[in-house]
């Protein structure tokens, strides 16, 4: 099944665009930081798009080492500091041009009241048992951080307090009214430590979500907090169903996300003293488990290329859930294509929804036309970047052929390249099941599924004619094209005659 679509480019045209794609990324949690695998693949997402802020959890978890208690000489139990861990994961993200935005928990179990916890490794989801103490950790971490990175650097942090308050399993019953104390005494503490902080939350995800953000941001107005943003998750598929090690599920339309991430919206700017505040959107992806095989897919790619599209609509920031598939939330997966959260698998293999966010993170100029297929840049030397993409909740067939008439200010010949991702030009999880689905890969296989993890790359010269360049492009289902148009200069050499040579 072919559809086409025809378009006539406005150069003057302007369509809202607030591309933020490469604001922050996340992370599992922070002491994973610590493997070699983790860092090398979070070399290769910052040297190919290069994001701004990094997100996890597990900062104070007991693995970061964080907090410690000794007895002094009269038997007094007194806290204590342990940074060693928390300098190597700070050290290493700011080599990668990373700064963090912090998540401040879990729970270290020595102030912790009581053992629930959360994931494979166990953080801990209970309130503290002494909320002096809690405070008084935040404060000599971040006042560590100021000694070491700078005060103007560190201020620069954004703060969010906790992680999906409003879900039992991250927060103890989902008690609205512990979660709100936590962050009245966190926001004062914090404030009173070096009041250029910026502090927001309350980082809920889907339950109950209107209810959460009407009645936090009801809490700020009579406790008087003066709220710099407001942090939630958004994600966009059904319930899984689960099947051995996986979980299988099915997108939603993507209307009805966009249509809740407005409710917010709402809710936020009928409180007068929070009208226009910051939305940042601190985990996003399609499926909210890292078992899930669709986040391998061009599938995924595709929807989440519609997503980038619009997510800056109406929020600040929106961080993709995560960078990379050292994770260990349901335990250490089995093989390298497992569905995890991650832009890159196990072995450094970069999945289709990486170019997604390289795609986007390579547009610049004034967007002159966005619409459910596509996003249009115009340049400042005269020239157009976009994206096309042919996204679907299920399987049906359907090819999308583009026909687009750009007007262009010079005479002449105008170079078209393209890259593209789908599912015969960029697919290494075709690759591996045709290996056999090995759960340890060799180099040679490492090296194959690379090599097919790289977009389709094609140029060619076009004429303009009357004021115009046609582009004429097919974006195959589950597609994503990246383009750009830019005019021909000729600088060949003398006596170099490229007719002749291919002759």
């Amino acid at each position: 099944m072919r559809e086409k679509r025809y378009y006539e480019i406005d150069k003057h045209g302007r369509a809202l665009f607030h591309n933020q794609v490469d604001f922050c990324i996340g992370t599992g949690r922070m002491g994973l930081a610590l493997q070699k695998e983790y860092q090398e693949q979070l070399r290769l997402v910052q040297e190919e798009i290069g994001f701004q802020h990094i997100r996890g959890h597990g900062l104070f978890s007991d693995d970061m080492a964080i907090y410690q208690e000794f007895e002094d000489e009269s038997g007094v139990k007194r806290a204590e500091y342990n940074f060693t861990y928390l300098d190597l994961v700070m050290d290493s993200y700011r080599e990668l041009g990373l700064r963090p935005f912090l998540e401040l928990g879990f729970m270290p179990d020595k102030i912790a009241s009581g053992d629930q916890t959360i994931f494979y490794w166990k953080g801990n989801t209970t309130p503290p048992q002494n909320y002096e103490a809690w405070c008084h950790m935040v404060t000599a971490t971040l006042r560590h951080l100021m000694e070491r990175y700078g005060e103007e650097e560190v201020v620069s942090w954004p703060i969010e307090v906790w992680n999906e308050p409003n879900l039992p399993g991250f927060w103890k019953d989902a008690d609205m009214e512990e979660y709100f104390k936590l962050f009245l005494w966190t926001f004062r503490a914090i404030k009173e430590l070096d009041c250029r902080f910026r502090v927001g939350g309350p980082a809920i995800c889907g339950v109950q979500d209107e209810l959460w953000i009407r009645e936090f941001l009801s809490f700020c107005r009579r406790e008087k907090i003066g709220l710099d943003f407001v942090t939630r998750h958004h994600y966009t598929t059904e319930l899984p169903e689960r099947v051995g090690h996986y979980g299988y599920t099915s997108l939603t339309d993507a209307e009805q996300g966009f249509a809740n991430l407005k409710t917010t919206r709402d809710i936020i700017d009928s409180f007068e003293e929070f009208a226009g505040m910051e939305i940042h959107i601190t985990e996003f992806n399609t499926s909210y488990i890292p078992n899930c095989p669709l986040h391998d897919t061009n599938q995924n790619a595709a929807y989440i290329a519609q997503q980038l599209s619009r997510l800056g609509d109406v929020n600040e920031s929106y961080s993709y859930w995560t960078f990379g598939d050292i994770f260990e939330e349901q335990g250490v997966p089995f093989t390298p294509f497992h569905g995890g959260f991650g832009l890159v698998a196990n072995g450094g293999i970069p999945k289709p929804t990486f170019w997604s966010f390289k795609f986007y993170k390579d547009l610049q100029g004034e967007c002159v036309l966005k619409n459910q297929d596509m996003v249009l840049l115009r340049t400042k030397e005269g020239g157009y970047q976009g994206i096309l993409w042919n996204a679907g909740r299920e399987r049906t067939g359907r090819e999308l052929d583009f026909t687009l008439d750009f007007p262009v200010d010079k005479e002449g010949e105008y170079l078209l390249i393209t890259k593209t991702v789908d599912e015969d030009t960029c697919n290494p999880l075709r690759l591996w099941h045709n290996m056999g689905e090995p759960s340890s890969l060799s180099e040679k296989q490492k090296k194959l599924l690379k090599e097919a993890a790289r977009p389709f790359l094609e140029s060619r010269r076009l004429k303009e004619e009357d004021g115009k360049v046609r582009v004429s492009l097919t974006v195959k289902e589950y597609g994503v094209v990246y383009f750009e148009i830019s005019p021909v200069r000729e600088v060949g050499d003398r006596g170099y005659d490229y007719g002749r040579v291919i002759g």
